[in-house]
């Protein structure tokens, strides 16, 4: 029966809550008022300019929607876009969910959770500067390669003198491929070996040279040094006083293109080859003279995209290992102890019951992150370096590029935006059906 007033008239209508409607839809008001300033106006306006040319003057139709798909920079765009969205939240979903798990395990597992999770509290410019620094070539400088160069340098030997080279006007010593010099000549026991090399400033030598001393002795020996010296004088190819010894070079005698004996020079550069050397051809192999390995070029096209992959995993691992661990909370552990019991091991309690169970986060957190690397535009443009950032370029970062980065298209830009908002929408709609049959259960 309806509400009636004394003088018959009807109530003023009211909503379920109790509300009157005027009353919601004043309180609504500035909530709607500020969604249509801030996303309904740009949207629409958006649309309608991504149908006009670049000034805006000139009604160009959907050509601006086809020029996105002609234009290599943009395909090179939408290529690495779809590559983040297949990549970069599955990674942070598995690193969080394995995160979330294992520090249930550990005695520290709440100041792991703080360790992991405090990237979250960087904003995506600083952490760009950060990761720009880390990738940095130089070992010196970029911690990625001061890590990889001493991992390689533990397992393989690096060159001492990278920049030596015989010098050519009094050695015999010639270029025989890989980096090696071989001698023209053979060597004899009884007659010393003379092996200058040149290329090397004395004052930028390893460690603590000796000076340099001629070989003698009866068998097949030799001396290695730098036929230079600070200040000049001396006679060239001879072993002069104040000249410098090149310790640990190593020295092959050669047959017929076949290593008879080697050896390695000592600290005042001689070196002593055994009795079957005699009548061979000496070697300085392209090890002595390897340029030092420098790393990986983690910024270089191959490799840019990857990289700025790991810095996203980095920081957001944190938030995907939050989630899932608050969800986790909720798992009835009698069904973990019971499958225990059963005789299930870990691997497959973790496999058959924990992550169907934690099914419902792991989506949100996915779906979340995949319509988060769809707009990533600060990492990318902030850690690549301009000469590769066109092979690392993203559809956010060309909608930057395309408008205000130098190409002043406003049209083109806009239909990029546009596109961006189409691929978000999918997302969004699975999203909010998923959330609608939880409501349901």
């Amino acid at each position: 029966m309806s509400a009636v007033a004394d003088n018959g008239a009807a109530a003023p209508r009211k909503s379920v809550t109790g509300t009157r409607l005027w009353v919601a839809v004043l309180f609504l008001l500035p909530a709607l008022v500020l969604l249509g300033a801030l996303v309904v106006y740009p949207i629409g306006y958006s649309v309608w300019r991504s149908l006009y040319d670049a000034g805006g003057d000139g009604f160009v139709g959907l050509d601006n929607y086809v020029d996105v798909f002609r234009d290599d920079s943009t395909l090179t765009a939408v290529r690495n876009t779809a590559i983040w969205v297949a990549v970069a939240p599955a990674v942070v979903t598995a690193l969080g969910l394995i995160f979330a798990v294992l520090t249930e395990r550990v005695r520290w597992g709440t100041a792991f959770k703080l360790i992991v999770f405090m990237p979250m509290a960087i904003s995506m410019l600083a952490a760009g500067i950060i990761f720009r620094l880390v990738y940095q070539a130089d070992p010196d400088q970029g911690v990625a390669n001061a890590v990889v160069t001493s991992v390689h340098d533990t397992f393989a030997d690096s060159s001492v003198y990278p920049k030596a080279r015989p010098n050519a006007q009094v050695s015999d010593l010639k270029a025989s491929g890989g980096g090696s010099f071989t001698s023209t000549g053979t060597v004899e026991a009884g007659t010393p070996a003379l092996l200058p090399l040149v290329g090397i400033a004395p004052n930028r030598l390893p460690g603590e040279p000796r000076d340099a001393k001629a070989a003698t002795g009866a068998g097949v020996t030799g001396t290695v040094w730098l036929d230079f010296k600070l200040g000049g004088g001396g006679e060239k190819g001879r072993v002069d006083a104040g000249e410098k010894a090149l310790e640990g070079i190593k020295v092959e005698a050669v047959e017929d293109g076949e290593v008879v004996a080697s050896a390695t020079t000592g600290a005042d550069g001689t070196f002593t080859l055994p009795a079957e050397a005699d009548g061979a051809q000496l070697r300085l192999p392209g090890s002595n003279f390897a340029a030092p390995y420098n790393g990986v070029d983690w910024l270089g096209p191959t490799l840019v995209t990857p990289a700025i992959i790991g810095a996203y995993v980095w920081m957001w691992a944190g938030f995907a290992m939050v989630l899932i661990a608050a969800g986790l909370a909720g798992v009835d552990r009698n069904l973990l102890e019971a499958a225990r019991v059963d005789g299930a091991n870990e691997w497959q309690v973790f496999r058959r019951i924990t992550v169907p169970m934690l099914a419902p986060v792991l989506v949100v957190v996915l779906i979340t992150l995949m319509i988060n690397v769809m707009k990533v535009f600060d990492l990318v443009y902030i850690i690549a370096p301009q000469p590769t950032q066109d092979e690392a370029n993203v559809l956010a970062l060309q909608l930057f590029l395309s408008s205000f980065g130098g190409g002043g298209n406003y049209g083109l830009g806009s239909a990029i935006g546009i596109i961006l908002l189409l691929l978000v929408v999918p997302v969004m709609i699975v999203n909010i059906r998923r959330l609608r049959k939880e409501r349901e259960r």
